[in-house]
Parts: structure tokens; sequence; C-alpha cells
């Protein structure tokens, strides 16, 4: 058994498939970064992401399937299911190895596997576009923390490049460590240290803005009065908005006063 270690990125896991095929490994496992403790005695093979591998592998995979197959190929990574890479490698040799277009095909367990997990990161990310709540610092820049199960800044930062042009803004991913940055003109992203428990009113106060606390209050306001008791549906509400996210909504936080 060969165990293939790449940077988690999704070039890199194509470079990976690359070298699968380049040394005919027949018997694989992935790991992400780290070898992994419960395959000590494994054959270890170390990916060192090469742009020039992955197209090869991307231009492959284009011949034989359509835009949203690649689509799906992208996103179904992005969901950060488990073993997920190992799913996709197989269905990847299955694409390779077929005549013609498989992504239709259901009765493939791969194919399936790799559909429901695209579907999974779609809806968070369309979610997110609804639920990320920005809140303003007193250098004037928005910053919002998400925690979204799947990998989904790539998928809408440039949503909120186009919807938030004209200010500088910040969206912090605090499961998966990172952040885009959007500084008038450029997205990038950004690694730092980031308190994802910031929420508490000390350490508002000491970075937002004077009149954020206001305008959060009147949202608050806002959502408490279009809230209609007598037609309130809690199980219909949290399949829209689940539990996991609440803790980063305005409306969803109290409004705690010093």
């Amino acid at each position: 058994m060969t165990q293939v270690v790449y940077d988690s990125t999704y070039e890199g896991w194509l470079t990976a498939v690359f070298e699968i095929y380049e040394y005919k490994f027949t018997d694989v496992v992935f790991a992400k970064e780290d070898a992994s403790n419960s395959l000590l005695f494994s054959n270890l093979h170390m990916v060192a992401t090469d742009i020039e591998k992955a197209k090869r592998v991307f231009d492959g995979l284009k011949k034989r399937l359509s835009a949203s197959g690649l689509e799906m190929v992208y996103h179904a990574f992005l969901s950060e299911i488990n073993k997920m890479d190992e799913i996709l490698f197989q269905f990847v040799k299955y694409v390779f190895a077929s005549s013609g277009n498989v992504e239709g095909d259901l009765s493939n367990n791969e194919v399936l596997a790799v559909r429901k997990a695209a579907h999974l990161t779609h809806r968070e990310s369309h979610r997110m576009k609804a639920f990320i709540r920005f809140q303003l610092t007193k250098d004037q820049l928005y910053y919002a923390i998400i925690e979204p199960d799947c990998d989904v800044l790539p998928l809408i930062k440039d949503h909120f490049k186009k919807r938030y042009a004209d200010q500088r803004w910040l969206i912090y991913d605090a499961k998966h460590k990172y952040g885009v940055y959007y500084d008038l003109e450029n997205v990038e992203t950004v690694q730092l240290q980031f308190d994802s428990k910031s929420n508490s009113s000390q350490i508002l106060a000491e970075i937002a803005d004077e009149q954020e606390g206001f305008f959060q209050d009147l949202w608050r306001r806002y959502f408490s009065s279009v809230n209609i008791e007598s037609r309130k549906n809690m199980k219909l509400h949290i399949q829209h908005m689940p539990k996991r996210y609440w803790k980063n909504l305005v409306e969803k936080i109290p409004n705690i006063k010093n």
C-alpha cells in the first residue's frame, strides 16, 4: 500500500492523481500534509504540487466531462467529506477507463457519492451568501466570521467582491483557519490568528466602530418585527438556518448592554 501525501489543495490532489498513474501505484490511500500514524508500515509518497501535472489531469477530465461535471468534481473536493479525495480518485479512474461520459451513471457508487458531495458544497455556499453578517471595525474594515462544514470561500469570494465592491472586507473561516480579504481592488487569501469567539461585548467594544452596536440593534429589532409569532415554525426555520450558524448571526446574538 502506498500513502500519497499532498498539500490539501485541489492542485495538489490533481498532481497526486497524475503521479499515481506516472508511478503505476495500484493500492493507494491519500493523506493531507502529514502521513497517518495508522499506516506506519505503508510506502510513503510525498507529492510536491506541480501546476503542469495538475493541468494535464484537468485537461484529461475536461475532454471526458461536461463543464458541470468538472464543476461537480471541484465542489465535491471542497466538501471535505471523509476520504473524499480517495472517492474522487476512484471516480477519475472510472472516467478515464470509460469510452463515454459517465457523470450521469448513478448506478456507480463513486459517481453517486461525488454528486451528493458536490450538492452539499453548493448548498452550503448558497447559504453562506445569505447568512454572512459583516461587522464594522474602527478602521472601517467590514469583517465576518464563518464556520462552514465545507470549504466554501473559493466559491463565494467573487459574489462578495461584486456585491461590496466599494468597501474593504474580510471573511474569515474559523474552521478551515484562513480568510479572504478585499482591498477595493483584489481579493487575496490570508492566513492569520483570529479569535473565533470574539463576539463577546468586551472584545467587540475594543475593535468595533462606535456606530456598530446601534446598527446591530436596529437589525435585531427589524428581525424581531417581521417575525410573526403565530406562524412560527422552528422545524422549518432550523432546516433553512441550521443552528450551527447561529453564533455568527447578529440577529441570534443577544444584545448585551453594559
